[in-house]
């Protein structure tokens, strides 16, 4: 041999002498029992006068038994594909993990209180729970200057006020556009409050002869075009009006109504702010010379000025005004903020920014609380009840004019809206709610499937139409409170940019769901079949966020859920339905309140169930909560994967590997170390197919949200070598498994296929480190003896001789370096026996 030989690493590619390194096909040497392979093996060795024709038949017998063995280790959902390809379950895992995210903020669908406070009186603080719900109209009439002073007081400017207000004093009229709730209303009257105290004392006219400021009722009052020729001959007057162009047959006014009008304001020198909510309706308004869009107020300044006005209101009714009385509010001041930016307020919160309703909310509750009229439990309710109220507003009443279509204008029975125009909004929340995070076109194209449902759900007997360019996506995220984000997407196992869409707040999506769910009941059937389509979904971003949010459905009603989404997937034919259904118990199981009966329903299915409800039983065990403990987790799959000649044998061994992922991993390598040597040959190939899944399975399929595993930063390695690296006590008894395999007749050829791709991931193809870490640390414990060293030694050989990817040299040697101890490296009796 070279040189390079005699410094113990295969220096070039050459065959294995025969009394040298072992093949797949020639050493059956085991470390303890090893089933009836190795004992076949010894009866051959032994009777050199059997019949050759008996030899020949246990020779295909084992072939058999080797092809047999191969089928259990290969994907366990590559007999089951659906038309749209495998299932990528890495992807799905960690789309799992970023959507679980969204209900683990301490505040999931179970801690929505049913029964919130609308309104109350706490001592001196009124709390208005509702403060954010519309009136049923707006009458016609003047502001009272008391509200305008209150407004002058607590106003807080959003960004491009000023601008704003240009705008308003050069054109005399202003179409403000903004989300309800965002303060737009306010804007408008101190706008217009500002504009007239500057104007209104015109030439030959009393101060305060008049109110400065009017709402008008556009409904009652004739609408824009009538207003021009009813204004007030009083100069210098301030007018609102509400649009509200999302009802039946309202249309906007035109270019020539808003220049009629800004004309007739000129005369008088007065001003106009028309407010309409942003939406394709409102967008020809909006683009025209008069439309400007109304920023949002900034959060912080707003809930300052709501406290500090609620604060000075008490210290007023205590009687402290004076220097004493503003170092009372400025302590009392700082003491609120301190309180608001706690974890757990911020938490129940769960709102990035406040509108202003909810700001004056928080800071009601906020001054209660230092005041002593507020408990804090009360504090905590009254937080959480900010995004409930703003999910109830969303969805009540939304269909209301589909039940009463107003009277067409000849008297006869009015048309029925478009019940996509309608439906769109609150099915964009509901897909929001569900596919948070994932690809702003993935929730767009969700919403109109959920769209399409809604509509014909709420009107069968006509086929809804389906706009094709009515999407505002500007609008969606205004009204939805929503925004998006740059980030990145996983497309067939690459990341490529995406823009996700998100939640403007971690509370709203389970509130969005809650509302829905309990207090909306109709609306049941059309999301579960628009679920069950997405389970259909060949994006793992899609299926599995759909996945966890109905297990959070479910919990709300899990009688409800089981009978519509868990069993009729848990039994469809397509491995995708059934991980779905699998997922959704698991979703469920993470509440205390339902994990006894979802384990209870696992263990009945693992018994008695389906081969489809087996199935789906496995990869439920697979998730750690469907079973009390991982010796019961490891029971369930022991049955599903023996039973039946080992049918569901794939699947029960891919989710034992699963387990592994999970701090319990000791007592799984210890079951499987218990099957390997069962005396039963099913429990074998479990331990042996259990063993090989192992080698091959990289730590993105398996890993759950464990903070602690070890294993996230590690998620393109092979699972044994990343567990070898953070778990180094499971180094043995993993080698010893392999050992098993690799000197099992059945398991020996795909175990040794196995070792072979641990040992290309050493480095990557960019000469950088890989998992090179893992195999130090697991490789010496593999080839402890002279043979395994010679068979490490073929296998190298083998690969370097590999026509397609060649082993480089020096990464042989490096990998032999690795697995050799340096005393072993150089021994004269070690080179003669496997060199020659």
């Amino acid at each position: 041999m070279a040189e390079e030989e005699q410094a113990g690493g295969p220096a070039e590619p050459e065959a294995p002498k025969a009394a040298g390194g072992p093949s797949p096909e020639g050493e059956h040497k085991a470390r303890g029992k090893d089933g009836d392979d190795r004992a076949r093996g010894a009866d051959d060795k032994g009777d050199g006068g059997e019949d050759g024709g008996e030899a020949a038949e246990r020779e295909r017998e084992r072939e058999r038994a080797a092809g047999r063995f191969k089928e259990r280790t290969g994907n366990p959902l590559a007999g089951e594909e659906s038309e749209d390809g495998p299932t990528d379950l890495a992807a799905a895992s960690r789309a799992r993990r970023a959507t679980r995210m969204l209900f683990d903020t301490g505040r999931d669908l179970n801690s929505f209180d049913r029964s919130y406070i609308q309104s109350a009186h706490i001592g001196d603080i009124h709390l208005r729970m509702d403060a954010r719900q519309a009136a049923a109209g707006v009458r016609s009439g003047p502001v009272p200057d008391e509200e305008l002073r209150r407004l002058r007081r607590v106003h807080v400017e959003p960004a491009g006020y000023l601008r704003l207000r240009n705008a308003l004093r050069a054109r005399r009229l202003l179409v403000l556009g903004a989300a309800p709730g965002t303060g737009r209303t306010s804007t408008a009257l101190a706008l217009l409050d500002e504009v007239t105290a500057l104007a209104g004392d015109g030439p030959g006219e009393e101060s305060g002869s008049g109110p400065r400021v009017l709402r008008v009722d556009v409904e009652t009052d004739g609408g824009v075009p009538k207003l021009a020729g009813s204004l007030e001959e009083r100069h210098g007057t301030g007018y609102l009006l509400e649009l509200s162009l999302g009802k039946p047959g309202a249309l906007p006014p035109d270019a020539m109504d808003l220049d009629g009008l800004a004309a007739a304001l000129d005369e008088r020198e007065s001003f106009a702010v028309i407010v309409v909510t942003v939406g394709s309706a409102a967008n020809p308004l909006l683009a025209g010379r008069y439309g400007m869009l109304c920023p949002p107020v900034p959060t912080q300044e707003l809930r300052t000025a709501r406290l500090r006005e609620r604060l000075e209101e008490h210290v007023a009714a205590a009687g402290d005004e004076g220097p004493d009385g503003g170092t009372r509010v400025a302590e009392l001041l700082a003491h609120a903020e301190e309180l608001a930016e706690q974890t757990e307020i911020r938490d129940a919160v769960g709102l990035n920014d406040l509108r202003p309703a909810e700001a004056e909310l928080l800071a009601s509750l906020l001054a209660g609380h230092l005041l002593d009229d507020v408990s804090y439990e009360e504090l905590l309710t009254g937080c959480r009840s900010l995004a409930t109220g703003q999910a109830h507003e969303w969805f009540a009443g939304v269909d209301r004019a589909l039940a009463a279509p107003p009277p067409a204008a000849d008297g006869s029975a009015g048309r029925r809206p478009g019940t996509a125009a309608l439906f769109h909004p609150v099915a964009f929340r509901i897909a929001l709610a569900v596919l948070g995070g994932a690809p702003h076109s993935a929730v767009a194209a969700a919403a109109h499937l959920l769209t399409w449902e809604l509509s014909v759900q709420s009107d069968p007997d006509h086929t809804p139409a389906r706009p094709l360019f009515c999407d505002d996506p500007e609008s969606d995220l205004a009204l939805s409170r929503a925004e998006l984000t740059d980030g990145e997407v996983e497309v067939a196992g690459t990341e490529v940019p995406a823009q996700l869409i998100w939640y403007r707040g971690a509370a709203l999506p389970g509130a969005v769901l809650s509302e829905v769910w309990d207090r909306h009941f109709p609306v049941r059937g059309p999301v579960v079949r628009w679920l069950r389509l997405l389970a259909d979904d060949p994006r793992p971003q899609v299926w599995m966020r759909a996945a966890v949010a109905a297990g959070e459905l479910c919990v709300r009603d899990f009688d409800h859920g089981y009978a519509e989404l868990i069993r009729p997937l848990a039994e469809a034919g397509t491995p995708r339905r059934r991980i779905f259904a699998a997922t959704t118990m698991d979703q469920a199981a993470g509440h205390a309140s339902h994990r006894k009966a979802v384990r209870r329903l696992v263990d009945d299915w693992s018994r008695y169930g389906t081969k489809s409800l087996r199935w789906t039983a496995a990869m439920a065990l697979g998730y750690g909560n469907a079973a009390a403990t991982t010796d019961d987790a490891l029971d369930a799959l022991a049955r599903i994967g023996v039973r039946d000649d080992g049918e569901q044998l794939a699947v029960a061994s891919f989710n034992v590997v699963r387990l592994l992922a999970l701090p319990d991993g000791a007592t799984v390598l210890r079951r499987m170390a218990e099957w390997t040597h069962h005396k039963r040959e099913p429990y074998q190939d479990l331990g042996l197919v259990t063993t090989v899944r192992l080698a091959v399975t990289k730590v993105d399929e398996v890993l759950d949200s464990e903070p602690d595993s070890g294993l996230g930063d590690r998620g393109d390695w092979p699972l044994p070598l990343a567990l070898a690296v953070a778990h180094p006590e499971l180094v043995a008894p993993m080698a010893d498994l392999m050992w098993t395999a690799l000197n099992t007749a059945r398991s020996q050829e795909v175990a040794m296929d196995a070792l072979e791709a641990l040992l290309r991931t050493a480095v990557r193809k960019d000469g950088t480190e890989w998992t090179q870490p893992g195999l130090a640390a697991l490789l010496p414990a593999l080839a402890t003896e002279e043979h395994d060293r010679r068979r490490l030694d073929w296998l190298l050989r083998r690969m370097m001789k590999d026509p397609d990817n060649p082993l480089p040299d020096a990464q042989a040697r490096s990998l032999w370096w690795l697995a050799v101890p340096p005393r072993d490296r150089t021994g004269e009796r070690y080179q003669e026996e496997t060199h020659g």
